[in-house]
């Protein structure tokens, strides 16, 4: 709606020139409004911040709960994260709407997923993927329900095989982490090690996190570090 409102107001101005020109700084306007608005991909599909918040506690919850216990450090964990998020009077106003409204019914990890997917950006929920896998580890050891949970969320989040395995790889120690969180084969040669390397890196760089909040910034900084070191690890293994 800018864009075209711009074009008008150019047109009448400048006539076919004015009309271009505003219609390319209208666009460049509705682009900046939309990043500055919650977490949205498009002018009508937006997540509010507490929408946000409330799927993404109640995405922990499925987590939390899907080995048949509930893990004091994994609660512990997203207390402390959601705390240094969004400060303690927000993350405590999540919590008391999930425990009044949220915990009493059943939550569907498939309604959450599919509402999120369509408001947010790839990156974001790929940084959702690893906040859960660091739920999953607070406890020291991430259960096999647990992973099964976050395959699933994973799915349904849209995410792809690739990049999931290049997030559980960061999580799992085992001689093909560094390939996996690369997402390159064993037999890839040096170029093409080199090459994935540039493209995680782009993929995984805080920057692409900007318009989150701190502590998804910081995980983002997490990811982009296992990168670096996957490939570091690789650079001594081949010797290059």
């Amino acid at each position: 709606m800018i864009r075209w409102i711009a074009a008008i107001i150019g047109f009448i101005f400048y006539r076919f020139i004015g009309a271009f020109i505003g219609y390319i700084i209208g666009g460049a306007i509705e682009r900046l409004f939309r990043n500055t608005r919650g977490y949205a991909i498009s002018g009508s599909q937006q997540v509010t911040p507490a929408d946000f918040e409330l799927n993404l506690l109640s995405l922990a919850s499925l987590v939390i709960n899907a080995d048949g216990k509930v893990s004091p450090q994994e609660m512990q964990f997203v207390q402390s994260y959601f705390v240094q998020a969004y400060g303690k009077e927000r993350a405590n106003a999540t919590f008391r709407t999930f425990n009044e409204v949220v915990k009493k019914r059943q939550v569907s990890s498939q309604k959450i997923c599919e509402y999120l997917r369509m408001r947010t950006r790839y990156e974001s929920r790929l940084q959702i993927i690893h906040f859960l896998f660091n739920i999953a580890q607070a406890d020291g050891h991430v259960s096999q329900p647990e992973l099964d949970k976050i395959r699933e969320i994973s799915n349904f989040l849209a995410v792809g095989h690739r990049d999931y395995e290049s997030i559980k790889a960061m999580f799992f120690k085992n001689p093909d982490s560094a390939y996996k969180i690369l997402e390159i084969e064993k037999n890839a040669t040096v170029d093409e090690i080199k090459k994935a390397y540039r493209t995680m890196a782009k993929k995984y760089h805080p920057d692409k996190l900007q318009h989150m909040d701190e502590a998804y910034r910081k995980g983002a900084q997490e990811k982009f570090q296992k990168v670096q070191e996957a490939y570091e690890q690789l650079q001594k293994e081949r010797g290059f």
